[in-house]
């Protein structure tokens, strides 16, 4: 069967995260695989490059399946497209090698977050930045965050299971931050790091703890004695969701 990778973009305030949950919540992952069979009318899996949580939005989530269709694939994005909600668009659709895989081929994401500061909420972007309303220290959160470059053990900005206050378990929690950059426009500063993988709501526990710094709430050096420490406690609070979007993903 013909394997095809989707490039997909969504808001992610009505689902409950990429995934497909056993509750049967709302999810991106189903609503396309939904898409999929109902074009198909065949049972298919869908996978994708990697997991967002519920209110992550995504402009370049990417995922693979392998359709027993004849539809070529511009034909199979307007149909994709017509068979799925306004809050999902799937922006291109390739032909790919058997070998690709939307989650083992990537070599690396990134995930840009969106802070609004400054006194007062914008109505316009409502649901895809986390307001903050006191001054950052910006200059003081770009030096810190350098710190993270490069390959560590970030144990320390890993989730922590709110149930159990058990830090949620990986089998490993060495990644390699390759980039963090930040730019501003009209109130707005956007945070993109780039990383080979992300433990599970990493990229929230670090922007959390930048913006502590940028508060005064932490002080020059707190970034690097986290990260030795690999306690989550140690490290700042998990920024909301829906500040965070998955910008792309590299292959």
């Amino acid at each position: 069967m013909p394997n095809f990778k989707l490039t997909i973009e969504y808001d992610g305030r009505n689902f409950s995260g990429w995934q497909i949950q056993t509750k049967g919540e709302r999810t991106v992952q189903g609503e396309i695989k939904k898409a999929l069979e109902r074009l198909s009318k065949k049972p298919v899996t869908l996978i994708g490059a990697g997991r967002t949580d519920s209110g992550v939005h995504a402009l370049g989530q990417v995922a693979h399946v392998k359709l027993d269709t004849k539809l070529d694939p511009a034909t199979l994005l307007k149909a994709l497209n017509a068979n799925i909600s306004d809050d999902i668009a799937v922006l291109r659709v390739q032909k790919v090698s058997d070998r690709f895989h939307a989650q083992y081929s990537a070599k690396t994401k990134i995930y840009r977050y969106v802070i609004l500061n400054r006194n007062v909420r914008s109505a316009r972007e409502k649901g895809f930045y986390y307001h903050v309303p006191k001054n950052l220290n910006i200059s003081q959160m770009k030096k810190e965050s350098k710190v993270l470059l490069g390959r560590h053990d970030f144990a320390a900005f890993t989730a922590v299971d709110t149930w159990s206050k058990k830090r949620h378990i990986e089998k490993n929690t060495i990644r390699h931050v390759k980039k963090i950059s930040f730019s501003q426009s009209n109130g707005f500063l956007c945070i993109d790091i780039e990383a080979n993988g992300f433990l599970y709501k990493m990229v929230r526990n670090i922007i959390g703890t930048l913006i502590a710094i940028g508060l005064g709430k932490m002080k020059k050096g707190d970034i690097k004695k986290i990260l030795l420490s690999k306690l989550r406690r140690n490290a700042g609070p998990t920024a909301p969701a829906q500040g965070l979007c998955l910008l792309k993903v590299k292959y």
